[in-house]
């Protein structure tokens, strides 16, 4: 038998937002360097990977809010998201950026930042109450 013991309460919730934190660091890294996809059919260009970098954020931050059961989880990764785009948009040593000032980089740099902000700020929906479900 072992003596460990499962952490509750602060414990929890701490181990919770930095694991989101670090998830929402990587997840901001890749949808970063992923994000300037396109899809080219002769003159029209489908920018597939900045819609795919904001569907993940939108997916990330409602899973966590859903598994997690509250904004804390979420926050955490979206803290993560927000700042690693922020940090990434800054120009490197040698004057390369991976955000380009154009509509895809604005876009991307706004976007994980307005999708946080609702998600976190979401009212909690009232549950259901019982024996009303099929009542008309």
């Amino acid at each position: 038998m072992s003596g460990a013991v499962a952490p509750t309460g602060r414990a929890a919730s701490a181990g919770a937002f930095a694991f989101a934190l670090l998830v929402g660091i990587g997840y901001g890294a890749v949808a970063t360097i992923g994000h300037r996809n396109e899809l080219r059919i002769g003159d029209v260009v489908i920018p597939w990977g900045l819609v795919a970098a904001l569907i993940g954020v939108l997916a990330l931050l409602v899973g966590l809010r859903l598994v997690a059961g509250g904004r804390l989880a979420a926050a955490g990764a979206a803290i993560g998201v927000v700042g690693v785009v922020a940090l990434l948009t800054l120009p490197g040593l040698g004057g390369s950026v991976l955000v380009a000032g154009d509509v895809t980089g604005t876009v991307w740099a706004v976007g994980p930042a307005l999708i946080a902000v609702l998600v976190v700020a979401w009212p909690r929906l009232p549950a259901g109450r019982p024996g009303k479900a099929g009542a008309a």
